[in-house]
């Protein structure tokens, strides 16, 4: 009798302990098929896209395909640990990443695990890797210029906070070396840049993050990493991965910028898992809303208006055309959605033009608003310039022997200023010495300089201005202008240079 009141006693205090307890209901399904990263799952009727699925030991998938019968899923850890009969179960958790301040310096994967061995990163926010784009109403027009240190991109093909600026070219024409340079200059800066890698080797990720280190820009720099060694469904998250990032910065007020390494592979990638979904492919190949994959990324780079903060995130995408091929798929796609582009020619990388920027078929559709009023003073001179000898230049390559003398000298003036606009890469160049160096190359101060002595003169002027007459600089660098003082002041001193210091030089470099 003691143990049956016993028992009744037990009972009522187990219920007691568990009076009020909310009854959790989970979607659970059944793994039906595994293979190549993708699972086929029976059930999960309210599973949501995008959401994140658990699966046994600790292995996530995101849902991607929701049909009549079965959910598919891509598998972004080892899928050769989940089997048919695996029990999945919905997180009611859409696909996130960590954002903060934690992760300046770091080199991330797409879900935010460390990949340069200093242990982890100590956020607690998250963001959903998707998200609409800003709307009209929230933006403002692009006005503010992010200074690259290429004095061709600044003055000929100028970048605006907010923009989006596509970088395209073959392989190895130095499409990487413009958005690192970009990313280097900024150092002291306000900018904060996110190197996103798609489908990269491990080795260019490292000499990447090695490079920005050795120039000091990882203190203001953010690399998401997903590469060729990595799972598609990585590959495919990464770029909506670091625009999450970077929207987080944007949305407290500051600049961002983040550079897409590259949108081909990108494209590459989602090709590939669309295939193996078993989704209907269209022209070579890819599936029908590859356009959408590109312009749902790319139209949340925007700059907000002051009453929403007023922060930017400005995108850079590359691609990688075949043998110069601009009309193909994925290229004529994410022009059309950019707001302008560089385009590099392996015709003039190899004839030792660099940035080997085709200036004839590169543009920035925000143009001139994008650059303070000194750099618009000389820039407009200089394509006029340049688009001159573009075309005499074409007459000429028959033989300039019956050449007017006004037409000899518009040739020699293109050539010094194609000459000026070469440029190493990892030495960027302040504002007002860009300015300053084109000021004199359009009102022909170069003329008569030789034209393997150009880069002599260059080099010589800078480090002239910097030590005898560093005010002029820092008036145009305070001011953002050429006012009348500093102009007179400035052709003094051009002309003090070339008479005296240029040819004394000379003198030495010949004896």
């Amino acid at each position: 009798m003691a143990t049956r009141g016993q028992d009744i006693v037990a009972v009522i205090k187990q219920q007691i302990k568990q009076f009020g307890t909310a009854v959790a209901l989970v979607d659970v399904g059944t793994v039906i098929e595994v293979g190549d990263g993708i699972a086929r799952i029976h059930g999960l009727a309210a599973a949501r896209y995008n959401e994140l699925l658990q699966f046994p030991n600790d292995i996530i998938g995101i849902a991607l395909n929701l049909e009549e019968d079965s959910v598919a899923a891509i598998v972004l850890g080892d899928y050769t640990r989940i089997k048919e009969g695996d029990e999945v179960r919905c997180t009611s958790r859409i696909a996130e990443v960590p954002v903060g301040e934690a992760l300046i310096g770091r080199v991330v994967d797409p879900l935010g695990r460390p990949l340069d061995g200093e242990g982890a990163v100590k956020t607690r926010k998250t963001r959903p890797v998707e998200r609409i784009a800003p709307n009209v109403v929230m933006r403002q027009s692009v006005d503010t210029p992010v200074q690259t240190g290429i004095k061709a991109v600044d003055s000929l093909i100028p970048l605006g906070r907010g923009q989006r600026e596509l970088i395209i070219g073959d392989r190895s024409t130095g499409k990487t070396a413009i958005a690192l340079d970009t990313i280097i200059n900024q150092k002291g800066g306000d900018l904060i840049c996110i190197y996103v890698a798609v489908g990269q080797k491990a080795s260019k990720v490292a000499r990447v993050a090695a490079t920005l280190e050795a120039h000091g820009a990882m203190a203001h720099a953010i690399i998401v990493a997903a590469n060729a060694s990595d799972s598609v469904a990585l590959q495919y998250l990464a770029p909506y991965a670091g625009c999450a990032i970077g929207e987080e910065f944007m949305e407290q007020g500051k600049d961002v910028l983040v550079v897409y390494d590259d949108l081909s592979k990108h494209a590459w990638a989602y090709r590939q898992l669309s295939l193996l979904l078993h989704r209907p492919p269209g022209r070579e190949a890819y599936p029908g809303d590859v356009f959408y994959l590109h312009s749902r990324l790319l139209e949340r780079a925007a700059k907000y208006a002051s009453e929403y903060g007023g922060g930017s995130l400005t995108a850079l995408p590359i691609i990688e055309t075949q043998a110069g091929d601009m009309s193909a798929y994925i290229p004529t796609n994410v022009i059309s959605i950019t707001d302008g582009q560089m385009y590099l020619e392996t015709d003039l990388f190899n004839a030792g033009n660099r940035p080997a920027l085709n200036v004839g078929l590169s543009v920035s559709r925000v143009g001139s608003a994008a650059q303070t009023k000194a750099m618009k003073r000389v820039a407009g001179r200089l394509r006029l310039e340049l688009a001159q000898y573009r075309e005499l230049a074409a007459f000429a390559q028959f033989g300039t022997s019956e050449l007017d003398k006004a037409t000899r000298i518009q040739l020699d003036r293109g050539q010094r200023i194609t000459e000026v606009l070469k440029q190493p890469q990892f030495v960027p160049m302040a504002m007002a010495a860009q300015v300053m160096v084109l000021y004199a190359a359009i009102n022909g101060y170069l003329d008569d300089v030789a034209l393997d002595k150009v880069a002599i003169f260059e080099n010589e002027f800078h480090r002239f201005m910097e030590t005898t007459y560093h005010e002029i600089g820092e008036a145009v660098t305070k001011t953002k202008e050429i006012s009348a003082e500093t102009e007179a002041a400035l052709k003094k001193v051009i002309l003090e240079f070339k008479e005296i210091h240029f040819k004394e030089l000379l003198r030495h470099v010949i004896d």
